[in-house]
């Protein structure tokens, strides 16, 4: 049998183009956890620890802020968006 690999959407988030669609076609779905996977996993393609220092927020808030199930601030989604669209 041969060997499975992981799937990671970030190795795929490379230009603004496909984050965009990845960020819209997330946002078409009903559950909001889909919309914040899809954030975390742009935060990890961009890397997380630079998008924390850009958005003045601490790396261990943007974790815990993108955690599944985390329902983060509107004020931290935007700083995350702005952030992301200057990068």
């Amino acid at each position: 049998m041969g060997k499975i690999a992981h799937f990671d959407a970030a190795d795929y988030l490379r230009d603004d183009e496909t984050i965009a669609e990845y960020i819209t076609a997330a946002l078409e779905d009903p559950h909001p956890d889909v919309f914040l996977a899809a954030v975390r996993d742009v935060a990890r393609a961009k890397g997380m620890a630079q998008l924390a220092k850009d958005a003045g927020l601490g790396r261990e808030s943007l974790y815990k802020a993108l955690t599944p199930g985390a329902k983060p601030r509107y004020d931290t989604m935007l700083k995350l968006s702005a952030t992301s669209v200057q990068s």
